[in-house]
């Protein structure tokens, strides 16, 4: 089976071990996720199957919305309280002083990656470094935070829940360890659901156990997302002859295509309405060159 399933990762578990349990779910040998998603966390967690993993660069949106929570006072060596306690502090913090804080790390920041994370250097995860206790430097990133708003608090306890909307590449992580050091006490991520990605709110995600029931039914058909519905662009009809040569990797002639205006991508369609991939279109040269040829395996 071909195509994008979006599923509502649980905690503990890790993201490659969320795709493998979709491998037997659907009976495919080749499944791939976009947006790792650390065991702690829960939520959306795009997997595609079979042909779709060859699509998956094209995904036409990376950004991301989250629900977490943290606790000031606390600093981990992973930025999360599954870590190791590095220091604590007395935190003695206001809801407003919070909020005051939130609106400093809206828009577009610098954010340096945490030790714990999948980043190689010298072709080596960091998180195997950290686990030899070795620490690296690392180059900052530009990341855009679209939104940052206070959901509840709890200042007697120290407690505070946010909802972020950001740019890919963004770790909660390292942000709400920013924000603890901005307010002088530091602070600690305890839990983060992924609320959206790729444009798919987490509502429209389907449990690992919820999959496997409708395997039971023989419905699992009705949890995929056709590749050329998560990968949307403006649609062009070819021939038949035409179909043939763009599947076997060759350009066509604009001239003989109708309807590629603009230059860009094209989702590209047999005379029988059968997806045959993307097609760039590259006025300058009068050719629609393939960009992706889509194939089921």
């Amino acid at each position: 089976m071909t195509g994008f399933v979006f599923v509502n990762k649980p905690k503990n578990i890790t993201s490659f071990a969320a795709a493998a349990r979709l491998r037997k779910i659907f009976g495919e040998k080749k499944t791939g996720h976009t947006g790792t998603l650390d065991p702690m966390a829960t939520g959306v967690l795009p997997v595609a199957l079979g042909g779709a993993t060859r699509f998956i660069d094209l995904l036409e949106s990376h950004d991301k919305s989250y629900r977490a929570s943290f606790v000031l006072g606390i600093t981990t060596d992973t930025l999360d309280i599954t870590g190791k306690v590095t220091k604590e502090r007395v935190a003695k913090v206001k809801k407003d002083e919070v909020e005051k804080a939130l609106e400093m790390f809206k828009g577009e920041i610098k954010q340096l990656p945490p030790m714990f994370s999948a980043i190689k250097k010298n072709g080596v995860r960091l998180y195997e470094l950290a686990r030899q206790g070795i620490e690296t430097a690392r180059e900052e990133r530009t990341v855009n935070i679209y939104s940052l708003n206070l959901v509840s608090a709890e200042e007697e306890k120290n407690e505070y829940v946010i909802d972020v909307s950001c740019s890919s590449g963004t770790y909660i992580r390292s942000l709400i360890s920013d924000i603890g050091e901005n307010l002088g006490c530091g602070a600690v991520m305890t839990t983060l659901e992924r609320t959206s990605a790729n444009g798919v709110d987490i509502s429209d995600c389907r449990t690992l156990e919820e999959l496997e029931q409708m395997k039971e039914y023989n419905n699992l058909s009705g949890a995929l997302i056709p590749v050329d519905e998560m990968i949307r662009h403006e649609k062009l009809a070819v021939s038949a002859a035409q179909s043939k040569r763009f599947l076997n990797g060759g350009e066509l002639d604009l001239v003989r295509v109708k309807g590629a205006k603009e230059d860009g991508y094209y989702n590209v369609y047999s005379p029988e309405g059968k997806f045959l991939g993307i097609g760039e279109c590259v006025k300058s040269e009068g050719l629609l060159k393939v960009k992706k040829v889509y194939v089921e395996k």
